[in-house]
């Protein structure tokens, strides 16, 4: 077939992708290896939208077919949607998997996990993408502000785990015009390595500078952690930071949910007369949200939950400020494949930000992209229960749970928004946005993580 010039049509091959079924025989479509790069990522997207979807119906042989498929145009080392397909089929496969647990269990037995290459990756990560910069300069920039004049300083540091955030901290206090305060800061996290090398290197920077310090390590996964172990004392000025933290309590709702079936029942009556889902209602109907009590329905937003509680802790201990930064996505639907759209479109962006930055060729970028994208890409399609983790969820959800528990918004600092754009002129694609005083951190136009300011309204 050809135009009235004698050139050949081309045709996509995406209108030939309603012809692709079970049963075709192999190889099931030579030309899907002949793709330019923009048609294979649509038919990429396409391929692992049909995937998903027998996937989700359990339909084994369907999904073996189109994982083969995929399989053929995905690649961990290609472009930034073959890498991203590489890691959404490994793990619609392992949601597979889970079907046959012993199976599953034989296949994972030996794997490791090693504590220094959580902790390389997460560097990694630091080094390659300026999100965690960001948040840290916003942070350590409203943190100074809201402490101005303050002789007695602690901090709590829900995930400790980045020293040049507090050491830059340090530094910018030390050059205070009144001197710099009495320095204490509370590091959380599981890993105690991980908080032998924050003291060691916060303690020396502090010791070089001579600044009054102390680092209180506690070793703890977040949900058990006991508050008083923080040991606020009276007469400090409190501030709180938390860095992609708040979201892993949302498991623990879910397990509370299912739990209490009273409660869901009634909640579910509730969502039936309003025909809403619990997400649609919470953002349509954010005063009766508000308003719900524990003894009504269960709700995420409710004090009886597990989030709810533990934000209400936070509030207890009266905080000067605390700074949240959270993953600006919706990976806590209540479907599958709701969770795989939005996965899609979020890590896509991820992906991208790496393609644009690095080469395809470094292991560090491979590192980042396995260990710490790939793993959470997992986590929210293969798991279910409390060991989905990764629920994260969007901003204005946040500021319902937040004021529910009794914080107020702050506005964040003017002057860590003009920081923060200077930092940002180094990387091409990425920029930061304000809006109603919290800071977004998109690339191009596409909000990625939230950065907002608390108190403890009384």
């Amino acid at each position: 077939m050809a135009q009235e010039d004698g050139s050949p049509v081309t045709s996509s091959p995406l209108q030939f992708f309603h012809l692709l079924s079970p049963g075709m025989g192999s190889p099931y479509s030579p030309w899907l290896r002949g793709l330019k790069s923009e048609e294979r990522g649509l038919c990429l997207i396409q391929l692992l939208y049909a995937c998903a979807s027998h996937v989700t119906s359990g339909s084994i042989e369907k999904s073996n077919f189109w994982l083969d498929q995929i399989s053929q145009l995905a690649s961990p080392d290609g472009d930034s949607m073959q890498r991203i397909a590489a890691y959404f089929t490994e793990a619609l496969a392992d949601r597979m998997l889970k079907g046959w647990p012993g199976l599953h269990k034989a296949l994972h037995s030996t794997k490791i996990s090693s504590v220094s290459e959580e902790i390389i990756v997460q560097r990694l990560f630091f080094d390659l993408c300026p999100f965690l910069k960001v948040a840290y300069v916003v942070t350590n920039q409203a943190i100074v502000e809201a402490m101005e004049g303050e002789k007695m300083v602690h901090i709590i540091d829900l995930h400790s785990c980045e020293p040049a955030q507090w050491i830059n901290l340090i530094q910018t206090l030390n050059a205070r015009p009144e001197g710099p305060p009495h320095l204490r800061i509370t590091g959380i996290n599981e890993q105690k390595e991980v908080l032998d090398q924050m003291f060691l290197q916060l303690t020396e920077e502090a010791g070089n500078l001579n600044i009054p310090f102390q680092f209180n390590a506690i070793v703890s996964k977040l949900e058990n952690l006991d508050i008083e172990s923080l040991r606020v004392k009276t007469g400090e000025a409190l501030a709180i930071c938390s860095v992609l933290q708040l979201h892993s309590f949302l498991a623990s709702d879910d397990d509370h949910r299912r739990k209490s079936p009273l409660a869901s029942k009634n909640l579910q009556k509730v969502l039936h007369m309003n025909k809403l889902t619990l997400g649609e209602w919470l953002e349509k109907d954010p005063i009766s949200a508000y308003n719900l009590s524990p003894d009504t329905a269960w709700s995420p937003l409710s004090g009886a939950s597990p989030t709810g509680s533990f934000l209400t802790s936070l509030w207890g201990l009266s905080p000067k400020l605390m700074v949240i930064t959270e993953q600006e996505a919706n990976h806590n639907g209540h479907t599958l494949m709701d969770r795989i759209m939005e996965a899609l479109y979020f890590y896509g962006a991820l992906f991208d930000c790496l393609e644009s930055t690095v080469s395809r060729t470094p292991m560090e970028r491979q590192k980042v992209e396995k260990m710490l994208f790939g793993e959470e890409i997992k986590n929210i399609i293969a798991c279910e229960g409390t060991e989905r983790r990764e629920r994260h969820e969007k901003l204005e959800k946040w500021v319902l749970r937040l004021e529910l528990a009794g914080f107020g918004k702050v506005p964040l600092s003017y002057n860590g928004m003009l920081q923060a754009r200077g930092l940002l002129r180094g990387y091409e694609g990425y920029k930061i946005k304000e809006e109603n005083g919290c800071v977004f951190i998109c690339w191009h136009d596409r909000p990625l993580f939230t950065i907002s300011g608390w108190r403890s309204r009384r």
